[in-house]
């Protein structure tokens, strides 16, 4: 599962954007419009809820062999057989959860300059997250939006696959894109969406062509 991931559209969880819909059914519809990466990203859910959660998502993404990608929590990503974690520069660092999780598993990095981009990479990781390539209120604990010229810097400094992440949406999709980024990362493009199905369809006909 790890060689040959397609990161062109990568779904990132916040289930507070859910509105008293069905948690489970938006992330159904987004795989059937299209989504080519789940990464489960809940930062108020408690072990418990977090695992099984993580089960349910593991088990519907199965059926179409998307990878599913652990935010942060190395415990839940073994326990619940996902294919993968991500890891923040203030969460274990890469050269520990390499040495837990071992050669098989995924492992993405945010990043946010050059320097950290190369390290990720020396380091082992599989693909990077540029994050935020525009400032967004889904996350609150990231720098000021590093832009379109810096994510482009990153892209050439490193060989392994980039995803932009950080407000993007439908119509700035495409700029995203023609830095050389491998996807695009998007959280309320999707979990926020009146119709997640038709959301995806629509972001994945707008990166058609740049991957």
């Amino acid at each position: 599962m790890k060689h040959n991931i397609d990161y062109s559209l990568y779904l990132v969880t916040n289930r507070e954007m859910c509105e008293g819909r069905n948690f489970l059914e938006i992330i159904s519809e987004a795989i059937r419009g299209g989504v080519t990466v789940v990464q489960l990203r809940e930062k108020s859910m408690d072990t418990c809820e977090f695992l099984r959660n993580a089960l349910s998502i593991k088990k519907l993404l199965s059926l179409s062999d998307i990878p599913l990608i652990i935010n942060d929590r190395i415990d839940i990503a073994l326990a619940a057989s996902a294919d993968g974690v991500h890891i923040g520069q203030n969460d274990m660092p890469l050269e520990i959860a390499r040495r837990i999780l071992g050669d098989d598993f995924i492992i993405g990095v945010s990043v946010n300059d050059i320097d950290s981009a190369v390290a990720a990479e020396k380091g082992g990781a599989d693909y990077i997250a540029v994050s935020p390539i525009w400032s967004t209120p889904t996350k609150t604990d990231t720098p000021h939006e590093i832009g379109l010229s810096m994510t482009a810097k990153i892209v050439n400094a490193v060989k392994i696959p980039v995803v932009g992440i950080g407000n993007i949406k439908y119509n700035n999709c495409a700029k995203v894109l023609e830095t050389g980024c491998a996807g695009i990362a998007v959280v309320s493009a999707i979990m926020a969406a009146e119709n997640p199905y038709l959301a995806s369809t629509e972001l994945k006909k707008a990166i058609k062509g740049y991957i």
